[in-house]
């Protein structure tokens, strides 16, 4: 595998993958669910995941840094 990014960039680009997967499955859904399976669903799905993703994607960058220390909060430390 070719490694173009470097280490620091790891989180970002976490994120950005992460809010992507997961705005592309949750929009798939709630498309289906509002207007059913019809010539239109690919269009207003594409359109409402790039638009859920724009705003995903910086709420991710943002919320990380809480959401990692609740999980420290809730987890157990390794004893050495």
């Amino acid at each position: 595998m070719i490694r173009f990014l470097p280490a620091k960039a790891a989180p970002i680009a976490f994120g950005f993958l992460l809010s992507g997967f997961m705005t592309l499955l949750v929009s798939a859904i709630a498309t289906v669910n509002a207007i059913g399976w019809n010539d239109q669903t690919v269009n207003k799905w594409m359109t409402a995941w790039a638009e859920s993703w724009l705003i995903a994607f910086p709420i991710v960058l943002v919320v990380a840094p809480s959401v990692r220390w609740l999980v420290a909060q809730m987890v157990k430390q390794q004893e050495s």
